[in-house]
């Protein structure tokens, strides 16, 4: 009877151990998949996160205007701007579109591939198929540095000026804004700038 009691113990023995185990085990699989359903929405959060800041510093149709103590205007267009993480005053803009309205003389419009405008003195490089154009005149080239507080452009590489008269290549012209006035040279001395007349081909 004793030994009956002691086989009945032991069973109960095994089947209380194997019932913590089981419950043990079934309780480390349920934290198992909460901690992986954890990482996966952190991991969803961390993507979304990055997407939305990708998305703030990326802007679609950008304009942006000022104006001097003189009255001339600045105007920029642009298809799409990214903001520098770096410099939040530098925004890199993309298919450019600018107008200077100079108080007393024409208009100057400037068109590109690419830009790179400071927001703090809207000073503005262009660059990749620039052209510029006032009254009858155009200049080509693949660099155009402008500034308004230095009140000129310098405009530069493969640089192509055309008028109703002539055809001129050169290195760099540099012009003033407010008188028109430019400086048109090369980088070396034993280079010469080449002029070509429109109406007799004569060089």
């Amino acid at each position: 009877m004793k030994i009956k009691k002691i086989y009945i113990f032991i069973i109960f023995f095994l089947l209380l151990i194997l019932g913590t185990y089981y419950f043990n085990s079934s309780k480390i699989n349920n934290i198992s998949k909460t901690e992986l359903i954890i990482e996966d929405n952190n991991k969803e959060k961390v993507a979304e996160n990055e997407e939305t800041i990708g998305s703030l510093n990326t802007l679609e149709d950008v304009s942006y205007s000022s104006k001097d103590i003189k009255g001339n205007e600045y105007l920029i267009f642009a298809d799409k701007g990214e903001i520098d993480f770096s410099d939040k005053n530098i925004i890199f803009l993309n298919k450019v579109r600018a107008i200077i309205k100079l108080k007393n003389s024409n208009n100057i419009e400037i068109t590109s591939d690419f830009g790179k405008y400071n927001a703090n003195n809207f000073d503005t490089i262009f660059s990749k198929n620039v052209i510029v154009t006032y009254l009858d005149n155009k200049i080509e080239s693949e660099y155009l540095d402008f500034s308004i507080n230095r009140n000129s452009m310098v405009i530069s590489k493969e640089v192509i000026f055309t008028n109703l008269e002539n055809t001129l290549k050169a290195d760099v012209i540099e012009m003033n804004l407010d008188t028109k006035d430019s400086k048109i040279y090369m980088y070396q001395n034993k280079d010469k700038v080449i002029i070509k007349n429109n109406k007799n081909g004569d060089n």
